[in-house]
């Protein structure tokens, strides 16, 4: 294979109450990128949109994830990477994971896959670091498996894939303002109490059983985070009536989307993540603040194939 195009999903991560350990992936929005054996050796980094991202490959998520991947195999080509970002940085939907989980991705074929996907989100990791300061799995492991995924321990990485209900859905707002990943961790809590770990690790273990059982009443109770949100939420406009809409509409829960300012909820079907997309809209219609927003399935496959080149 000489070159490949790919679609890179958008995620959604901590999904509540499960910071930085779960994750799932979004059908409708996500990265395009373009992956295209050199003559000359060595990474180059082409945006085709969005030039404020840096190209030098040891600068850009991509790049940094291409490099490693490339150091670690050595092969008798460079690759060209062209990158059409679908995702703005800072918007909470898995911008970095999508660039950094396509490149792996991509890579990955060109090198005639060497690499297996545990070991692809490993060197997504790469990526994250250099976004967020952290090397966090929930965005690139949904984004390289698909559906919904536990990322149960990064030292060692162990990624489980977990089942994800079919008429599952997601709605999702997007307000054009940017929350750096860096800048919303730094104003988290160090610390924190023992009763309140023990409600939020109630929590992830309910949301966990509610998707392998399909009960949406019990999705819908686990869905609180008495941890994460109470601090991020104050960087969102008008997250309370958001929330308070979405809920309002029929979703079964709702909460920031990654690090914010995205908000998503998820629903039991299609037609109510619809209906609450559109009573989140409402909310936003009424401000000054630009958005948009996505109704979605979850995408159980991750990244796709869009075509295919070989000699």
């Amino acid at each position: 294979m000489n070159e490949l195009k790919i679609f890179s999903p958008a995620t959604v991560a901590n999904v509540s109450c499960a910071f930085d350990i779960l994750g799932f992936a979004v059908e409708k929005a996500g990265d395009r990128m373009t992956f295209r054996k050199t003559a000359e050796k060595g990474i180059r980094i082409v945006m085709k949109n969005y030039r404020e991202l840096p190209t030098e490959p040891e600068k850009n998520v991509a790049g940094v994830v291409a490099l490693a991947m490339v150091e670690k195999r050595q092969p008798g080509f460079g690759i060209l990477i062209e990158m059409e970002k679908g995702i703005l940085p800072g918007s909470g939907m898995g911008s970095s994971g999508a660039s950094a989980g396509g490149a792996a991705f991509g890579v990955n074929k060109l090198l005639d896959e060497p690499f297996g996907k545990t070991e692809l989100v490993q060197f997504a990791m790469l990526g994250e670091a250099l976004a967020s300061g952290v090397a966090h799995a929930d965005n690139v492991a949904p984004n390289l498996f698909g559906g919904f995924t536990l990322v149960r321990s990064t030292r060692p990485l162990d990624v489980i894939p977990l089942h994800t209900p079919e008429r599952l859905s997601v709605s999702l707002i997007h307000p054009l303002i940017e929350v750096k990943t860096k800048n919303a961790r730094n104003i988290l809590k160090k610390s924190l109490l023992l009763k309140d770990a023990v409600i939020q690790w109630g929590n992830v273990a309910g949301l966990v059983s509610g998707l392998f059982m399909e009960d949406f009443d019990l999705i819908a109770r686990s869905m609180h985070d008495g941890i994460v949100e109470p601090v991020r939420s104050l960087l969102i406009p008008m997250f309370d009536e958001l929330k308070q809409a979405a809920l309002d509409a029929g979703a079964l829960g709702c909460s920031i989307s990654g690090s914010g300012p995205s908000v998503f909820a998820l629903s039991a079907d299609l037609a109510t993540a619809g209906e609450v997309t559109e009573a989140m809209r409402k909310i936003y219609a009424e401000t000054d603040v630009p958005f948009e927003t996505y109704t979605s399935g979850i995408n159980k496959k991750g990244i796709r194939i869009l075509n295919e080149i070989n000699d």
